[in-house]
């Protein structure tokens, strides 16, 4: 049964940011947190410290450990906020029946806190390039849609030789595109100029023309014979930075992938959409070449002083346990490199991700990182087994801002196939169990 709850005014929830045991929290869409005003409010973005819980995981059954994994505790002071006093107050009962006793709703987010310069809001710094599904199906449609000029768009549900995976539901006008269009099966790096600028051009792809990438979800099992078939939104992150080095100038991504589609319930389509080529990219490629680096850069950068290696892979990996890959025979890390831990395998990125496929709430991810010795100060090349997670790691730190972010493209699948490249086994001194 739903209690009365104490409500916080404006005027007072100003000191309380600053009380360190006070948990302020954003119940709206993750896409509102980031930064985008989806009820008209006049600043985009959320309050100042204030930590992500959408009101749309409060379906989930697993709810309560989602929170104490944010660091939501009982002992806390939780203030609640969001587009609607009902939504407010759906989540604070929530906490309530859950056992958390000093629980506030802040109701004037809209009509208060948004609309006045002076009191503090952040948001994601790149938050326009992570679109959300509602934007997605107006830009599609043609409509005026927020953060787009009218240009060309063109919707591309990526996949891993896994035609299938599109054919079997998908966004209404998305062609499809495989990753082996833009990386080599022989080496898994980016493809040369010239195959890319003939790939993006086959999709009907110029520098200008706006890209929406999105991937499928099915389940990968590390049994299968291409694993990465069914992970289908880590390698649109693939495509999205690939097109990027290229040189594509607007590469936007669907938060959450077709899973997010999905969930608003929009029309899904079965469609094979026909790909429109052009005969001119339109710029020359690579246009970022700086948004890659190869093995003899790699090696710079680990006896840098300014620069790391970050690798975005498993623990199991990490310590030479597994490979990480039914294709790659040795196991190991390379010497020297930063613990970007993706999650529990290749094809996964929990980590980095919500339980809905969204991407972690930035603070939690910058916090990480932090703590693990990765900061934006020094120029970041993330990598993995074959370049997949690391592209959605380097992705997650473009979208926050930070000054010099690259893939090393070749990962441990090139390192680990050079005998001169040193590596290591086992738990590295450095890290904690």
């Amino acid at each position: 049964m739903s209690q009365k709850l104490p409500h916080i005014s404006t005027k007072d929830l100003i000191p309380i940011i600053k009380n360190k045991k006070a948990l302020i929290i954003d119940v709206r869409p993750v896409d509102a947190y980031n930064g985008w005003s989806l009820r008209g409010e006049t600043r985009g973005g959320h309050i100042k410290g204030a930590k992500s819980l959408p009101l749309k995981w409060t379906k989930y059954i697993d709810w309560i450990e989602i929170v104490r994994s944010k660091g939501i505790l009982p002992e806390n002071r939780i203030i609640i906020y969001a587009y609607s006093l009902k939504e407010a107050e759906t989540v604070a009962n929530m906490f309530i029946r859950a056992g958390y006793s000093d629980i506030s709703v802040y109701n004037h987010f809209v009509d208060e806190w948004s609309v006045n310069l002076e009191l503090p809001m952040e948001n994601l710094e790149r938050y326009t390039q992570l679109v959300y599904p509602e934007w997605v199906k107006s830009v599609s449609s043609g409509d005026k849609s927020p953060k787009y000029d009218g240009g060309k768009v063109i919707i591309c549900h990526a996949h891993y030789r896994n035609r299938e995976a599109y054919l079997s539901g998908h966004i209404p006008g998305a062609i499809d595109i495989d990753t082996l269009a833009l990386e080599s099966a022989e080496t898994w790096n980016r493809r040369s100029p010239e195959e890319l600028q003939k790939a993006l051009q086959q999709h009907g792809i110029t520098a200008d023309t706006m890209v929406v990438l999105y991937g499928k979800y099915m389940q990968p099992d590390n049994d299968d014979e291409f694993p990465g078939s069914a992970a289908g939104h880590i390698g649109a992150i693939r495509c999205a930075f690939i097109m990027m080095y290229a040189g594509v100038k607007d590469v936007r991504v669907l938060n959450g992938g077709f899973q997010s589609w999905k969930d608003v319930g929009y029309e899904i389509s079965t469609d094979d959409v026909p790909k429109k080529p052009v005969n001119d990219f339109m710029a020359e490629i690579p246009a970022k070449p700086e948004l890659a680096v190869d093995v003899p850069e790699a090696k710079q950068i680990l006896a840098s002083g300014k620069a790391e290696l970050v690798c975005v892979r498993s623990w199991p990996e990490l310590i030479g346990e597994v490979s990480g890959y039914n294709y790659i025979e040795k196991k190991g890390r390379i010497p020297g490199a930063i613990f970007g831990n993706c999650g529990t395998d290749a094809y996964h990125m929990e980590n980095y991700r919500n339980l809905d496929h969204t991407t972690r709430e930035y603070h939690e991810i910058a916090a990480i990182w932090k703590d693990a010795g990765i900061s934006p100060d020094k120029h970041l090349a993330f990598y993995c087994g074959t370049g997949w997670r690391g592209s959605e790691a380097f992705f997650n730190a473009w979208l926050m801002g930070w000054p010099r972010v690259s893939v090393f493209d070749g990962g441990w699948f090139e390192w680990s196939n050079d005998p001169d490249n040193p590596y290591e086994t086992g738990i590295p001194p450095n890290e904690i169990i």
